[in-house]
């Protein structure tokens, strides 16, 4: 159980921070959190290294949540990481302000990106991008659209449109 705890704090862990891996006992000095998930059930399947949570998933840092219906971690046990989530049904992902929605995501380790698909949209305050598909590279902090379609809400401040 110790085990799988672990499992699932690196997780999302890794998901959410896109940074090293942290250990399940966390320091003060890190600033960072306990991630905490909740589901109706969980299924931990140590020989081929999986584990399924179902039924109103919800993952929650400090500041930023998930959710879905289902979501599915594959992990290498011998490189102790995980190496990629596949959260499907009603995804959403909310951190202050932004909020993206999905059929699917898949969080892919090796290549450090998050792909939704699946009729995928970000907002962001009154904005808006919507497309087939969004892929999110975690380290370079940069999103790749595609069949694009943005809209920009305009503001009005002492007479300028912004957006």
């Amino acid at each position: 159980m110790l085990q799988l705890f672990f499992i699932v704090n690196t997780v999302i862990t890794l998901l959410l921070f896109s940074s090293p891996v942290y250990s399940a006992e966390l320091r003060e000095d890190t600033g960072k959190q306990p991630v905490v998930i909740t589901s109706d059930t969980l299924t931990a399947d140590n020989k081929n290294n999986t584990a399924v949570f179902e039924g109103s998933v919800i993952a929650k840092t400090d500041d930023i949540t998930m959710r879905s219906d289902k979501m599915q971690v594959f992990y290498d046990q011998a490189e102790n990481r995980v190496a990629r989530i596949i959260a499907v049904g009603s995804v959403r992902v909310n951190k202050k302000e932004k909020a993206i929605f999905s059929d699917k995501a898949i969080y892919n380790n090796i290549e450090n990106k998050i792909t939704f698909s699946g009729s995928p949209k970000v907002v962001d305050g009154g904005n808006l991008i919507t497309g087939s598909k969004i892929i999110f590279h975690l380290k370079d902090d940069r999103a790749v659209v595609e069949d694009s379609k943005v809209f920009f809400r305009n503001k009005k401040e002492g007479g300028i449109a912004r957006p």
